[in-house]
């Protein structure tokens, strides 16, 4: 029904029956004249395009000479065209917070903020996706979230070509290039290009998990970070690389993936301009350079450049190894370990050399194995001169110099300069004979001494006699023949 109300409804009927009276009307004409109003009559014309209207305050919002916001901020000169905009605007001064949620506290400086607040407690989502069906609790989430669907990129940056669904997140990564980091934290004096980073930074110092699981009680500083580890879970890989069809967990994992078949690198150090496709990766090969190792073992006090290192390290000293193998038995404290062990039960070799075919259980070992085919030795010993072609194998070197043998055996306290020679001198105590010989069942504790068991069998004798041309299957007995 249309009505007219309080002020505005005896205006008009006033201004309906004020000429009534002053013509000397009966009251009995008078009756019925507010409820005879039609909603369809104009009452009141425009003089500028001759239009009629129904309300007056209709006519006052079409006049072009009327200021359309005539209240002014005496602080910073913004303009608002009511008085009550005006006066939520002005809290953002004085900090002026009168609208307070009842769940958490949180202050609001206007009522509607308050009430689009509330919608997190609630859980309420009333704008919805209609192409993929997911709901949003505000509407500017769901406009930013059609611009996947899109493709749309509006905000570009005018130095690398990069495009943004958002103008916020331009001007985030606008600051990439100035190196700019306004927001500092106070307890270290770390810089941030985000007020959120420095957020999510300060739990580093505060300790703060907020988010735990519900399944093993593991506690997260951040939401998406819960919600990566509940995939953990449920086994779920949402997120698909549309090159080879590989799952993974999290977002920034496929990032980085991706980054294996384009090539790109986007983080490069300014040491030694070697590319990295992780910021995390840079971080930690830049503590090559300056030497610094933040993360201390506290049983030994070994330093190690990342906290992952020093976590892995730490299972040497307890002796623990969770990862068990299911055709062997046998234990490791990485997952990633176990991963190439089984590479020997299964006989794979992913990585082939592209020079002479031959094929490698990990990655570590076809590098290690390229510096042959180049003959390059890039680690050199300052002693004797002696050039290795991994860093590792010039460590081990350095201890025939030395004389240090770390590795010691608890049985009869015999010392040894690598830890792979103890674990073979330990099968002297045992007894363990780990390879057989599949011809006639004899066991070995050695790979090495099987290979030459072989040779009885097979008839090889690679070591030959330059004089009389015998020969052997061990160098050992060829130099004992000269």
């Amino acid at each position: 029904d249309w009505t007219l109300r309080g002020k505005k409804r005896n205006r008009l009927i006033m201004s309906k029956i004020g000429p009534l009276i002053k013509g000397n009307i009966s009251l009995n004409n008078l009756v019925g004249i507010g409820s005879n109003i039609q909603p369809d009559q104009n009452l009141y014309s425009c003089k500028i395009d001759s239009k009629n209207l129904s309300q007056k305050g209709h006519v006052n919002k079409m006049r072009t000479d009327k200021p359309k916001k005539p209240f002014s901020c005496v602080s910073c000169g913004k303009k608002f065209p009511t008085k009550s905009r005006l006066k939520i605007h002005i809290r953002t001064h004085t900090g002026e917070k009168p609208f307070s949620c009842e769940n958490c506290g949180k202050s609001f400086g206007d009522r509607r903020y308050l009430g689009s607040h509330m919608r997190i407690h609630t859980g309420e989502k009333p704008f919805t996706c209609e192409t993929c069906g997911k709901s949003f609790p505000w509407k500017h989430c769901l406009e930013r979230h059609m611009k996947t669907h899109t493709g749309e990129k509006p905000f570009t940056c005018v130095t690398c070509g990069k495009g943004f669904i958002e103008k916020s997140n331009l001007k985030m990564h606008m600051i990439t290039h100035t190196c700019e980091k306004p927001f500092t934290c106070v307890t270290c004096g770390k810089g941030f290009r985000d007020k959120g980073y420095l957020k999510i930074h300060m739990q580093v110092h505060t300790g703060e998990k907020p988010f735990s699981c519900e399944k093993c009680g593991k506690s997260f500083p951040r939401k998406q970070c819960l919600a990566s580890h509940m995939n953990t879970h449920t086994g779920a890989k949402p997120y698909t690389c549309v090159s080879c069809g590989k799952g993974f967990r999290d977002k920034g994992h496929l990032k980085i993936h991706r980054m294996t078949h384009t090539g790109e690198k986007l983080y490069t150090c300014v040491s030694c301009g070697k590319g990295f496709r992780d910021k995390g990766h840079l971080k930690i090969h830049t503590m090559t350079h300056t030497g610094d190792r933040p993360f201390t073992c506290v049983s030994c006090g070994k330093g190690f450049r990342d906290e992952s290192h020093l976590k892995i390290h730490t299972i040497t000293h307890t002796g623990e190894k969770p990862y068990i193998c299911v055709t062997c038995g046998k234990g490791f404290g990485q997952k990633d370990n176990l991963k190439v062990h089984m590479r020997n039960h299964t006989g794979e070799k992913p990585f082939s050399c592209v020079i002479c075919g031959k094929s490698f259980t990990q990655k570590m070992h076809i590098v290690q194995h390229m510096i042959h085919h180049t003959d390059e030795m890039p680690f050199s010993c300052m002693t004797c001169g002696k050039g290795f072609t991994r860093k590792c194998d010039l460590a081990y070197h350095m201890r025939t110099h030395t004389g240090e043998k770390p590795f010691i055996c608890v049985t009869c306290g015999k010392g040894f300069s690598r830890k792979g020679y103890l674990k073979i001198h330990m099968r002297i105590h045992t007894g363990e004979k780990p390879f057989s010989c599949e011809t006639c069942g004899k066991s070995f504790p050695r790979k090495h001494y099987l290979k030459i068991h072989m040779r009885i069998h097979t008839g090889e004798k690679p070591f030959m006699c330059v004089t009389c041309g015998k020969g052997f299957i061990r160098q050992g007995l060829l130099k004992n023949h000269m």
